[in-house]
């Protein structure tokens, strides 16, 4: 929250524009946001009035501040937060899909008489297909126009460009992940450690020094991203980390160091526990109900989607992938299994 320590600006961010709170985050019409330690209110969306969509507000402030800090060295972290589990968008980008997706499905959530209209519960859509494509669409266009502005300033070719996600499709507020097939021959969904759940996309664009069109099977994961920027930009780190950086990949010199294994853990639906080593898979659910089970075994190489689980035939790599867990887990006092 604004102030606190995970406020941006007590991050290291010298300039903020958007929204400080996951609650009102769910919507795209803001009855305000925040510029540092501003707060803006947002007139035109007072009440149930949709006037302002807060998306392309956001992305308004984004071409201006590259604009500004062209003649300087600058990082700007763009965290969109659409496609999320509201599914609005503005009427100009709905007429664009509407009716181009078979039968709709209306989603029946918070309208304006609920006491916690915009305040957390995400809205009623009776277009969820059409609206899910046209926050697509609108993503599409915020990051074309993102790149346009980069080679209009003459940046393109000294500017780095990461795009990705925080994790796979929902199924909240109407989505229909399954109709659009948005993940793919994955298993699960978005708090599944399934990779339907933790494979995202990661596209890296440096004209001239990345090479083009080419796809990487390194794997890697987010705790990697700060030891690669300290790398490029030859910062020195002074604390011990878990990620490797993944430079050498990027650019396509010198050996790249591989992780031994990488490791998640998650505390709802009853906790899981996911671990991969090379093409291995493990999985544990249930972890709060069931401290002795069995853990699921996949082979990526052969099976990506997950559907096999061969746990029984490698009892040696299960055993080793239930030490390595062991190993890994760092207990808090805040986030712990029941």
């Amino acid at each position: 929250y604004p102030g606190s320590e995970g406020d941006p600006n007590n991050q290291g961010f010298d300039e903020f524009f958007g929204y400080n709170c996951q609650r009102f985050g769910h919507h795209y019409y803001p009855h305000h946001l925040w510029y540092n330690q501003e707060k803006i209110v947002i007139e035109e969306n007072t009440g149930s009035k949709e006037k302002i969509y807060g998306p392309e507000f956001i992305h308004e402030k984004t071409l201006q501040f590259i604009s500004e800090n062209r003649d300087r060295p600058f990082f700007l972290f763009v965290s969109s937060i659409i496609p999320h589990a509201e599914l609005f968008a503005p009427e100009k980008y709905m007429e664009k899909h509407r009716g181009k997706y078979g039968e709709e499905k209306p989603y029946a959530g918070a309208d304006e008489n609920h006491p916690k209209y915009r305040a957390g519960p995400y809205g009623s859509q009776p277009e969820p297909k059409a609206a899910f494509a046209a926050m697509i669409n609108i993503l599409d266009d915020q990051v074309g126009e993102i790149m346009d502005k980069l080679e209009l300033l003459d940046l393109a070719g000294n500017t780095i460009i990461f795009f990705s996600s925080d994790n796979g499709p929902h199924l909240e507020g109407g989505a229909d992940p399954a109709y659009f097939d948005s993940n793919g021959r994955y298993r699960g969904y978005k708090r599944d450690l399934y990779e339907g759940g933790i494979r995202v996309p990661f596209i890296a664009s440096w004209p001239g020094t990345i090479p083009s069109g080419y796809t990487s099977n390194h794997v890697s994961a987010f705790w990697d991203f700060l030891p690669t920027m300290a790398e490029l930009t030859e910062f020195e780190l002074h604390s011990e980390l878990d990620g490797i950086s993944y430079l050498p990949i990027l650019l396509g010199k010198g050996v790249q160091p591989e992780h031994e294994y990488l490791y998640w853990e998650f505390y709802e639906k009853a906790g899981k526990l996911a671990i991969r080593m090379g093409n291995w898979k493990g999985i544990w659910l249930n972890v709060d109900q069931n401290r002795g089970g069995v853990l699921e075994l996949y082979n990526l190489s052969t099976d990506p989607g997950e559907t096999i689980n061969v746990s029984a035939k490698h009892p040696e790599i299960v055993k080793k992938m239930s030490q390595m867990m062991t190993a890994a887990h760092s207990p808090s006092d805040i986030f712990k299994f029941k």
